[in-house]
């Protein structure tokens, strides 16, 4: 008989990350049962669970930013590389102001707390985490995302942000760590579970696999992504929260070889790897180029011989994490960095490249006659008047066509950008207001072109066939924006926002926003060709 031996599933070495105290305040050791605990506070859990969710929002890791500059640096980046880290550390430098988020969609909240037998609290930490989280989305310039369900298909905005998805795990010793994660739409919708047989880890097969599964992430969710991909696992749902974890990072210190008792361990070599398949797929930082990953997390887990679970998961641009403890020297978050401007570079002349201006207040006809005129991939920089729709508000076109009553005038005359704006501060004229991903809208473009209007879009990600061929028979055209810099978009580029109908939509409703050279890429043109079809 094999002797018992237990080890840990995930055995993390030592944490080596720089944290900021916020207070000596809230926790507290007394003696109970001949012990010393540590007790916390209601009040400790929320105050940390609101700087953290504050921070992330606003701040980035060093490391990350570092990133984005080493892309500047490389002369092998593509010119549209470059732009797009160009803008995202602008786009940083903006929202480390504290005022404006990194990104418009501002996420779910998830928290993950590993709490020591020798830490008391009053049993409701569930909720002290959640008020946190109420207050951070309802005091501050973020937005709320949570949809309630009523009924199987009625739903309706829980207005705080709220439900927070709230992991509390017991562990040994006397502090009480977290994660703080805000995980986007985007960014979550780009997670995958593939069940696949044993013949997948013989010779090649697993980096071809992968190698497809890769380029159908697309750019929808904010590229340079931080990518995690997990082989194995004990269920598929251990497989997907492993791909989660070690997108924010917080599995790099996994040892890296394997042992006979299946502890989990990062395989460097083939993170190496995948990162080169990503370096030549040709999708780059959005628009074509090397950098579609800053970097790669593979990690091995143990599975039952019958299975073999793998999953992928992104952190996209707006790569938002952060650690916390509560421990005997008071409540500490991990320092991100209040200072993002040393990472830009001092000339930007060397970054610029040919841009066609487009006044978006001439007739549509004339937009669409200048936009033919050049190839897909072109830089564009958009002035004049846009119209904001996304999903909820191309429902209601589709019913106004279905009741007979035809496109209102503001979908014919203007393109459409797919997005929903955060809260707008006290002084600006526009939240944080950077696109929404495309193909959720895919199904409406047919049907409104044939109708007379939604002849230009404005977005961010990959489509699929049917606006491609909807744009060929109609003459329409995809652009597509940059995914992440919401910030700079409208410190910088919106310079009026209103509403123009179903306010009761709330952030999905219907908006008129007047830009000035807002950047844009031509995607797909209205002769059929699209540029991520040329990448497939």
């Amino acid at each position: 008989m094999p002797e018992f031996l237990y080890e840990d599933l995930f055995p993390l070495a030592a944490d080596t990350t720089t944290y900021r105290k916020l207070s000596g305040d809230g926790a507290e050791v007394i003696k109970a049962g001949g012990r010393e605990v540590l007790q916390v506070s209601d009040q400790a859990l929320s105050d940390l669970t609101f700087a953290a969710m504050h921070d992330i929002a606003h701040l980035f890791r060093p490391g990350h930013l570092a990133q984005l500059r080493k892309i500047l640096d490389d002369k092998d980046a593509s010119a549209n590389d470059r732009f797009v880290a160009l803008e995202l550390l602008k786009n940083a430098n903006i929202s480390a102001g504290m005022v404006l988020p990194s990104c418009q969609d501002t996420g779910t909240a998830i928290v993950i707390g590993k709490k020591g037998q020798y830490v008391w609290t009053s049993g409701k930490d569930e909720e002290a985490i959640s008020r946190g989280v109420y207050r951070t989305y309802t005091e501050t310039n973020l937005r709320y995302s949570q949809l309630a369900p009523l009924s199987m298909f009625e739903e309706k905005n829980t207005g705080t942000n709220l439900p927070a998805q709230i992991e509390l795990y017991a562990t040994d010793g006397d502090a009480y760590k977290f994660l703080f994660m805000a995980k986007g739409g985007g960014s979550a919708n780009k997670t995958f579970l593939y069940q696949q047989t044993p013949a997948v880890l013989r010779g090649d097969n697993l980096l071809k696999f992968l190698d497809t599964q890769i380029k159908t992430l697309g750019t929808a969710a904010c590229p340079p992504y931080h990518l995690a991909i997990v082989i194995g696992g004990l269920s598929a749902e251990l497989n997907l929260k492993t791909a989660k974890l070690a997108s924010a990072r917080y599995l790099d210190g996994l040892p890296t070889k394997g042992s006979p008792s299946g502890h989990a361990f990062r395989d460097l070599e083939f993170e190496q790897k995948i990162l080169e398949l990503t370096r030549v797929n040709g999708i780059g930082a959005q628009f074509g180029g090397k950098y579609f990953c800053h970097d790669v997390r593979v990690i091995r887990l143990p599975r039952h011989g019958a299975s073999i679970p793998i999953g992928i998961a992104v952190s996209c641009s707006a790569d938002r994490q952060a650690l916390g403890k509560i421990t005997r020297d008071g409540i500490f978050l991990e320092q991100l960095e209040t200072n993002p401007a040393q990472y830009l570079p001092d000339h930007e002349d060397k970054l610029s490249t040919e841009v066609v201006k487009v006044d978006l207040n001439q007739p549509m006809s004339e937009i669409r006659k200048l936009l033919s005129q050049y190839p897909i991939k072109t830089r564009l920089s958009l002035t004049g008047t846009l119209i904001v729709a996304r999903d909820l508000a191309h429902q209601k076109f589709a019913e106004r066509i279905e009741k007979g009553q035809g496109l209102p005038d503001y979908v014919k005359n203007h393109p459409i950008y797919y997005a929903g704006p955060a809260k707008t501060p006290e002084g600006y004229a526009s939240g944080s207001f950077g696109p929404t991903t495309a193909g959720r809208m895919d199904s409406y473009v047919g049907l409104l072109m044939q109708n007379g209007g939604g002849f230009i879009s404005l977005a961010k990600g990959n489509r699929s066939k049917q606006v491609t061929d909807a744009c060929k028979q109609y003459g329409g055209f995809y652009l597509g924006s940059i995914g992440g810099p919401a910030a700079i978009l409208a410190k910088n580029c919106i310079k009026k926002v209103e509403q123009l109908e179903y306010p009761e939509l709330g952030m999905e409703a219907v908006w008129r926003i007047e830009v000035e050279d807002f950047p844009a890429f031509i995607i797909v043109d209205d002769k059929g060709n699209d540029f991520f079809a040329n990448l497939a």
